[in-house]
């Protein structure tokens, strides 16, 4: 597929047409990729999003939660002070703030998912307890890659 562009003609001096190529445009090729990037971005951070809140929900409301943090070997105070953390670090991915924001954001996250794998795995916990922080690291590191993708270089 060729690049589009925009073009101007003018005439050289054997008065035939000459086209040039427009500076600054994005051939339509790039904007494409750029536009599916940016949708991949946002599906996959929606996902992420909804599944780091909906677990910021389960530690602060159901007991079962409750006592996988206490058979984890955390204090009970961990569990909401994380849940509220989770909270505001899906506030941040989600709002337009600065990039340096967003990126103190992800790498909470990181250190959040490693920590709760780490954690499961300490205790003998199998696929069936840590397999969905593996499952969220992933999307957090596909939402990542896509954000860093697009932000200017």
């Amino acid at each position: 597929m060729g690049e589009h562009y925009k073009t101007s003609t003018s005439s050289d001096q054997s008065g035939g047409p000459v086209s040039t190529k427009a500076e600054g445009i994005i051939p339509r090729s790039n904007a494409r990729t750029a536009n599916a990037t940016r949708i991949a971005y946002w599906v996959i951070t929606a996902l992420f999003c909804l599944q780091i809140g909906f677990t910021a929900y389960a530690q602060l409301q159901l007991p079962q939660v409750a006592a996988a943090f206490t058979h984890l070997g955390f204090p009970p105070y961990f569990r909401v002070e994380l849940s509220w953390a989770k909270l505001a670090g899906v506030v941040v991915l989600l709002a337009p703030v600065p990039a340096r924001l967003k990126e103190w954001a992800y790498a909470g996250f990181a250190i959040t998912l490693v920590s709760a794998l780490i954690a499961h795995m300490t205790v003998g916990d199998g696929i069936e307890s840590w397999g969905w922080a593996a499952g969220t690291g992933l999307l957090w590191v596909i939402s990542y890659a896509l954000w860093r993708r697009q932000e200017p270089k």
